[in-house]
């Protein structure tokens, strides 16, 4: 059997908690091992938005989260943004794919600069230089031509900037359709299937595959 894949996630402090919670759901209901880390900002946001309270020391924040997931013992690790010993820390021990969900202009700005001043930004550049999945879902609108620049920059890095813009040709009937919108991309892009969201052109396919009605 083999290993299962390990994802990092982190948060920053711009609106969209509830795209990353549900990624976090998401990924672990997938499979997949997910190493969270979160910057300070994105403590205030998560209450604001989410009404989760996560504590600054990790064990208690794995807690908290692993409460919300409803996920088994050590399939969920979170890491201190000072923790330079964490696996995603270096190229010789990075995980399979990184996404920051959602993404402050900020921390999206500093990787670009190619900065690494915690870990967030240092397992991004490790992601863009070992040419694993980086996917990053900045924050609400507008954006000024600088943000563009720097998504720009990364994108031809190799990052995939993934604005949280749902479509509504699925006709969403609830917020949370929208918010599994936006997740089902990110998951796409990191290489797990999903069927968080209908398809364009499912619906086609299926009747196709019924066949026609009784005359």
């Amino acid at each position: 059997m083999s290993a299962p894949r390990r994802i990092t996630l982190a948060f920053t402090g711009a609106s969209g908690m509830p795209y990353g919670l549900r990624l976090l759901e998401s990924l672990l209901a997938a499979g997949a091992e997910v190493h969270v880390v979160y910057s300070a900002a994105a403590q205030i946001v998560m209450h604001q938005e989410c009404s989760l309270a996560l504590p600054a020391q990790p064990r208690e924040a794995e807690r908290v989260l692993a409460g919300r997931c409803a996920t088994s013992a050590g399939r969920l690790v979170v890491y201190g943004r000072d923790d330079w010993l964490a696996p995603m820390a270096s190229g010789s021990n990075p995980d399979d794919g990184m996404a920051i969900c959602p993404c402050t202009m900020g921390a999206l700005g500093a990787i670009a600069g190619g900065l690494a001043d915690n870990l967030i930004e240092r397992a991004a550049d490790v992601m863009l230089k070992e040419r694993r999945p980086l996917v990053l879902v900045p924050r609400e609108t507008p954006l000024s031509a600088i943000h563009l620049e720097n998504m720009l920059k990364l994108a031809r890095a190799g990052a995939v900037i993934l604005p949280p813009a749902p479509g509504f040709y699925t006709q969403p009937q609830s917020v949370g359709d929208l918010v599994d919108f936006v997740v089902a991309r990110v998951l796409d892009h990191l290489g797990f299937a999903n069927a968080l969201a209908p398809r364009w052109g499912e619906e086609r396919r299926r009747g196709q595959a019924a066949g026609p009605g009784p005359l």
